[in-house]
């Protein structure tokens, strides 16, 4: 076999390999996602609860960034202590070595049988579970077929002198390798996939046992860096969890590197590679639990002393792209119009997503700034108005007239959001720190997890701007649908509260039930911009009222002559 097949056969196998564990992982999301969800924030009372969760949800997805970025999301949100979250994560790192270890074990013989399942679960069944059940099946017939074909691939590099060269140096480099390896866990985002790698190369006889376990060291540090890799940009709630992660993998591996000799003979006991690399990823991560989770309290208040918030930044939020030169040519006028709607969905954005933060400290600036951005949308909204105004006075297509007015549209209910901010939220919290008052604990979550879901509405509404996808404009809908439950029952839970004669509760009603009303009103503003799409496909009914019964005509009465005067 000439190099380049067998390089390509390599590359093949491995791009078969992460394609099925992204498979399986998207399938499992989709069908039991929400019921994942409930695992974790069910298990956030206790350390060990939280820990034995994150193993469940990582084992079930495959990927302990996967289970990262799923803590993360109710760590913003408020639902989930940092020392929990940092549990949930230690939990979630045992979690997918479960899959590595399922996978070490010679499954050939079940690849019919899942493929045949799979595909007819996914063609026949009309289910949306039973369909994502078959995409799970034919991705984890996938990932044992690439297995396999990376070990063939690999079977004729243990004669290749210059691959031995470079595998030498890496042994002698143990720091050089462990760094290669968590790299190429990033790049491939997903430490089950580029293990499963390592065990296959091990098995063919391409890696050493030493050399083997220093790479699955590194793989464990790059699956620290996914999830902080794709969200460190958010705020420090969201980067206290992750870094936190982090460096318990980065210590744990420097530790265990210097003892990756021993380790090697103690696991040379055990029998073939593949055994010893999955026992050997479990080992690490059960004995980094055992060590760190103890320490989970020590390290968030550490990690909530370093890692500080930032500032909202008043950035001056001139136009940059509304060009009157192009008002005569409308195409090109609507583009630079979009790209300025996406700047100041930004900011809006930026404020909406800092607008919880005044309620939790006392830092005047904050506000200050975030007034600042408020009046830069309220500039920035008026000119890109004023600039459309300008650009329907001349003869336009009924497409771009259309467009023109959704851009109007748009920006006048992201000015309305940003005015709610400016002129009521953060009015509450000035008042809330004035007063000092302080909610108590369970209507704090309440009013965290509804700003958290408004953040996540103002992401998708977006999306759904840009994309214009009825199917993303149906779910922004809905999801006000479900606003409007979680408001009730955050004030009716309130209210019980208060009859109970909860102190934080009552010092607090007016403070919290307008927070509620104001944050309800944001995702009201957002989701109209779901109304044209879904009005051009016919989803969207004019009246939420019902229409009254009309009785047949036959059975319709004649009004009765008035028998008194006229």
């Amino acid at each position: 076999m000439s190099a380049q097949l067998l390089i390509l056969n390599l590359l093949g196998g491995v791009a078969l390999l992460i394609w099925a564990t992204r498979m399986v992982r998207t399938g499992i999301l989709r069908a039991f996602g929400e019921n994942l969800r409930h695992v974790i924030a069910r298990a956030t009372d206790s350390r060990i609860k939280a820990c034995l969760a994150g193993v469940a949800v990582a084992a079930s997805l495959q990927s302990s960034a996967a289970a990262g970025l799923l803590v993360v999301s109710f760590a913003e949100r408020g639902l989930i202590a940092l020392a929990p979250a940092l549990a949930v994560m230690l939990g979630a790192d045992i979690g997918s070595t479960l899959v590595v270890q399922a996978m070490a074990v010679d499954l050939k013989a079940l690849v019919p049988l899942f493929l045949v399942g799979g595909v007819a679960a996914f063609m026949l069944s009309s289910s949306a579970t039973v369909r994502q059940i078959g995409r799970i099946l034919i991705g984890l017939a996938l990932m044992i077929l690439a297995l396999g074909l990376i070990v063939s691939a690999s079977e004729p590099l243990r004669s290749n002198w210059l691959l031995a060269m470079v595998l030498r140096h890496l042994a002698d480099s143990p720091v050089l390798a462990l760094a290669l390896a968590a790299g190429l866990t990033w790049l491939v985002h997903s430490s089950v996939a580029t293990v499963l790698l390592f065990v296959s190369l091990a098995a063919a006889g391409v890696l050493e046992p030493v050399l083997a376990l220093t790479m699955v060291l590194g793989a464990n540090v790059g699956s620290g860096l996914i999830p902080l890799g794709m969200s460190f940009a958010a705020g420090a709630t969201t980067r206290r969890v992750l870094i936190g992660n982090l460096a318990f993998r980065l210590i744990g591996a420097l530790a265990a590197l210097a003892l990756v000799d021993e380790v090697a003979a103690l696991l040379a006991r055990i029998g073939e590679p593949a055994r010893q690399l999955a026992v050997f990823h479990t080992g690490f991560n059960i004995v980094l639990a055992m060590i760190f989770l103890p320490l989970t309290g020590r390290a968030a208040d550490l990690l909530m002393r370093f890692v500080t918030q930032d500032k909202a930044p008043a950035a001056d939020r001139r136009p940059e792209h509304l060009d009157e030169a192009l008002l005569e040519r409308p195409a090109m006028a609507l583009s630079g119009a979009t790209r300025e709607v996406m700047r100041l969905a930004d900011t809006v954005e930026l404020m909406l997503r800092e607008a919880i933060h005044p309620f939790e400290d006392r830092d005047d600036a904050r506000r200050e700034e975030l007034r600042k951005l408020d009046s830069a949308v309220d500039r920035l909204q008026e000119e890109i108005k004023l600039y459309l105004t300008k650009l329907t006075r001349a003869p336009l297509s009924p497409e771009d007239s259309r467009r023109a007015f959704d851009l109007i549209l748009f920006i006048t209910n992201l000015e309305h959001v940003g005015d709610i901010i400016d002129k009521n939220l953060l009015v509450l919290a000035a008042k809330k720190q004035r007063l000092n008052l302080s909610f108590s604990p369970e209507g704090w979550g309440e009013l965290r997890a509804l700003h958290g879901l408004a953040v996540e509405q103002m992401r998708l509404a977006v999306t759904v701007f840009v994309t214009r996808d009825p199917d993303l404009a149906r779910q922004l809908v809905e999801a006000k649908d479900q606003v409007r439950i979680i408001e009730k029952e955050a004030t009716e839970n309130h209210l019980r509260r208060l009859r109970e004669g909860a102190v934080a509760s009552i010092e607090t009603s007016s403070v919290h039930l307008d927070m509620l009303r104001d944050l309800k009103r944001i995702i009201a503003h957002l989701t109209t911009v779901a109304h044209p799409i879904l009005e051009e496909t016919g989803e969207l009914r004019e009246s939420r009222l019902r229409g009254r019964a009309v009785p047949p005509a036959d059975v319709v009465e004649t009004p009765r002559p008035a028998t008194g005067p006229v």
